[in-house]
């Protein structure tokens, strides 16, 4: 897959917590850290799309309540 290189501001919190994850060895790099968790996001909304297309609308959110539970998911973080 080609890269591109882009600049991006990032709470400072957040920077600290990839670089840990690089440091312990969860991620190869922080560009590998934050490339996955931008597909994360991606595969997140094509879900949510796929279900609203199923619902004709967004899921019912005790629904995806549920799911979440059932898939031991964390709850949707706060957009930042």
């Amino acid at each position: 897959m080609r890269s591109e290189r882009v600049t991006v501001n990032l709470p400072a919190e957040l920077v600290a917590e990839a670089r840990g994850a690089v440091r312990r060895g969860a991620a190869p790099s922080m560009s590998a850290y934050i490339a996955e968790a931008v597909a994360a996001r991606q595969v997140r909304e094509r879900t949510l799309a796929t279900l609203e297309d199923l619902y004709g609308g967004p899921p019912p959110s005790d629904e995806l309540d549920e799911a979440r539970r059932t898939l031991r998911l964390a709850p949707p973080a706060a957009a930042v």
